[in-house]
């Protein structure tokens, strides 16, 4: 066993299923550091990334118990580039010294870091390996629309503001296809889990 943990970056179109094959790799007791969950963390009240948001955006971007109001972050962000360029350096710092304590702190034979906008944000030197969970578009419209409520334009809206799935394959390393049932997830996790715990070995 070598002393270098693997670090896997699990990564996909919104509504690709991320999420569903990040618990699969955890059932079989691999450490899972989900940045999605670590940037709603940084911004509680009372931590330094919610101040400097409130100091860019002004107190319009919270709710009245001093939470992040985040559709409402999400509507600027949106809809203004440089507001989520801005956005991004005054959070991102935060997510990546949390990612890097969590890493070091969890262990395991390799790690799966999921991130969504890995690709987006030129984030493959920061991990071994790329994972990329892909399914056709249409697919990802229809999951958004069931899972928000969104409307056909606003599912489209969200697909259009991400990095296209073909420049995402591109990265890919490894890929998991979902357009099937959970029984093909599950057969495809257990393949790469052998794979990984393989190239653990090596590293």
């Amino acid at each position: 066993m070598g002393t270098k943990i693997i670090r896997i970056g699990l990564t996909g179109g919104i509504a690709s299923g991320k999420s569903t094959v990040a618990e699969l790799f955890r059932t079989r007791a691999i450490p899972i550091i989900d940045t999605d969950q670590i940037a709603r963390e940084v911004v509680e009240p009372g931590q330094p990334p919610l101040e400097r948001l409130v100091e860019r955006f002004g107190t319009g971007i919270l709710t009245p118990d001093g939470h992040l109001d985040r559709p409402r972050l999400r509507e600027i962000v949106f809809s203004d580039p440089m507001a989520r360029t801005d956005l991004e350096a005054l959070t991102h710092p935060a997510i990546g010294t949390v990612v890097e304590s969590l890493a070091a702190a969890a262990g395991g034979p390799y790690q799966i870091l999921v991130i969504p906008l890995l690709v987006e944000k030129g984030l493959a030197g920061r991990v071994d390996r790329v994972l990329v969970v892909d399914c056709p578009e249409e697919l990802q419209l229809q999951r958004l629309q069931q899972r928000d409520g969104s409307t056909l334009e606003q599912a489209r809206a969200m697909l259009s503001a991400q990095t296209s799935r073909a420049t995402r394959l591109k990265a890919a390393h490894d890929v998991i296809h979902n357009e099937s049932d959970l029984a093909a997830l599950r057969e495809q996790v257990a393949s790469l889990h052998q794979r990984y715990l393989e190239l653990a070995e090596k590293s």
